[in-house]
Parts: structure tokens; sequence; C-alpha cells
């Protein structure tokens, strides 16, 4: 028993080096050479442009069913009008930076782990180092500079959907006073909710950058590795996004404290 955790804390913390020495290479990169421009657009197309319908829908449905919750236990309260004030401090602080990271960890994480993975197994990479490209520079660099990009949009795009859809909820379907309840979520959000919200957005995107490129790197064995790296990465980054979610949330507890709510 000793023995096999010892293993496993011992491969963690092997696994954190291999992380830290891949953010140090990118960190080099962006500092000593010419960002590959073609390459970043390329990635913002396939990270934000095409990762669009994804969080949105998800952002929406994220806040309609909120609202919906938060209304059916108010109203026994007679505290209705505080449902849109709440829906929109969770999904800025909390659940649309946290939804958004974890759908692109689905989705672009295991694309990013998936092509680079191939092109490991196919030894492009190697043909790479031999025309004189670092692999960093030409494939990770320019996915790291896009997720920068595009997520703080995504985040946005989700978290506005997502107040709209409990809007809707509340004055369309519960029949709230829609003057009290813009009066709520204007009296109760303010930029420390914003601020949160692109800090946890720019965390999570680095985190599944680096998780993904370098379970791509990794990969081995064919066919299997390439599967493997690509299900690890979807895996690492959903885990890695909800423990660093818990600490930058008493963190940012902190630094930006929640208003406090009144009748």
């Amino acid at each position: 028993m000793f023995n096999f955790l010892g293993k496993a804390t011992l491969s963690f913390f092997n696994y954190l080096g291999d992380l830290a020495m891949l953010v140090a290479e990118i960190c080099i990169s962006i500092r000593s050479s010419q960002p590959r421009w073609r390459q970043v657009w390329k990635q913002i197309a396939e990270i934000g442009a095409r990762s669009q319908v994804v969080v949105c829908v998800t952002g929406a449905f994220t806040g309609a069913v909120l609202a919906a919750q938060t209304l059916f236990q108010f109203k026994l309260f007679r505290l209705e009008t505080m449902g849109g004030s709440l829906v929109g401090v969770a999904m800025l602080r909390e659940l649309g930076p946290t939804i958004t990271g974890l759908m692109l960890a689905g989705r672009v994480g295991s694309a990013m782990a998936a092509e680079i993975g191939t092109m490991k197994v196919t030894e492009q990479i190697d043909a790479l180092r031999s025309m004189a490209v670092h692999p960093v520079d030409f494939l990770v660099t320019p996915r790291m500079i896009a997720m920068i990009v595009s997520i703080p949009l995504l985040i946005a795009q989700s978290a506005a959907l997502g107040i709209i859809a409990s809007y809707i909820v509340g004055v369309g379907i519960f029949q709230v006073e829609s003057a009290y309840w813009n009066y709520n979520v204007a009296l109760y959000l303010d930029l420390s909710d914003i601020s949160i919200a692109m800090i946890k957005g720019l965390a999570f995107g680095m985190l599944i950058v680096i998780i993904s490129c370098d379970r791509g790197l990794k990969a081995s064995n064919g066919a299997v590795g390439v599967g493997r790296g690509t299900t690890e990465a979807m895996v690492f980054s959903a885990l890695a996004i909800l423990v660093v979610n818990f600490f930058l949330t008493l963190l940012m507890q902190i630094i930006f404290p929640a208003q406090v709510f009144s009748s």
C-alpha cells in the first residue's frame, strides 16, 4: 500500500515537473521568437469561433435552469426579485468560467492532444526539428496565444446569455416584475465580478493548453497512445479546472469580496 502511494506521489510530481518545463519553454518562446501569426489566427478560429455554439448553448441553459431552481425556492420566501442578481453573480464568478472551461477541455483540449499526438507518432514533430523548427514555437505557443485571446470572449458570451436566459425565465415564466429584476441585477453586479470571470478564464485556458499539448507531445505507441493521450488530456484538464477553481474562489473572495444580499 505505502509502496503504491509512494510511486503515485512520485509520478504526480514528475508530471508536475514536465508541465513546469513546458511552461518554461512557452515563456521562452513568447519572449525570444516572433509569433507565428498564421498559426495563431488559425487556432483562434478553431478555439474561439468554432466553440461559440456549444459555449453559448451551455451558458444559456445553465442560466435558465439556475434561475428556475432559484425562483422555485425564493418564491417560498417572496424573494423572487433577487433571482436575477443571484444568477448574475453565479454566472460571472463561478458557472460562466467553469462551464466554459469544461466545454473547452472536452472540445478543444482533446483536439489539441489528438492533433499533436498524431504528429508525434507519425514523426512529423521530428521532421519539424530536422528543419530547425522548435515544436513548442510551432505547435504550442500559437495555441496558447489563441486561447488567451479567445477564452475571455467565450466566457463573456456564456455569462451574458446565461443572464439573458435567466431574465426570460424569471420575467416570462415566473412573472417577476422586470423593473425590480433589472434593478437588483444592476445593484449587485459590478466590475469585480467581471474581473473574477476573466482571471479564472485565463487560468483555465492556460491549464487546458499546457495539459493537452503535454499529453500530445508525450504520445507514443501509435493510435492506442494517441487515444490514451486524448482521453488523459480531457480528464486531466477537467480535474485541474475544478481543483484550481476552488483555490481561485477562495483567493478571489479575499481580493474581491462578494456583496451582502438584502431584500
